[in-house]
């Protein structure tokens, strides 16, 4: 296998085509790592959650990651890993477009609201909520056969 970096366009691309990634969090020294749901538009990754420990650590430290990746024929792969900033989509005045907008690109896909609209039963219901990754930093790789 040969390891090439991925361009941009090439990382974009990829999150365009993906919809689970594996968002990354910290609190006090301490990762956290949790499947997720997204839509990618311009330089934002859009996402929907129940509130939680992802999102109160999220909320205390607002640094994340999000990585997505595709797995393809004969051990070939593709991967990209997004640094950026959590920003909350609040259900207050001043947000209902970026709330709308939101849900508008995540409803386009079949059970959208999943991993990040379900919990275990016993927990009762959770308020939800939108938020936005903006990207601050990406890097790709793939893995192609010889």
């Amino acid at each position: 296998m040969i390891i090439t970096e991925m361009s941009r366009v090439e990382c974009m691309a990829l999150l365009s085509a993906q919809r689970v990634g594996r968002l990354g969090c910290s609190r006090n020294g301490q990762p956290y790592v949790v499947p997720i749901t997204f839509a990618l538009e311009g330089n934002h990754l859009y996402s929907f959650s129940l509130t939680g420990q992802k999102i109160d650590w999220m909320r205390v430290n607002p640094l994340v990651c999000v990585q997505a990746d595709e797995f393809g024929q004969h051990g070939e792969w593709r991967s990209v890993v997004v640094n950026g900033t959590f920003e909350e989509l609040p259900d207050r005045i001043g947000w209902k477009h970026a709330r709308d907008h939101a849900w508008s690109l995540l409803s386009t896909h079949a059970n959208w609201w999943e991993p990040g609209g379900l919990k275990p039963a016993p927990e009762g219901p959770t308020p939800h909520l939108f938020y936005r990754v903006i990207i601050e930093t990406m890097t790709g790789r793939r893995a192609v056969a010889e």
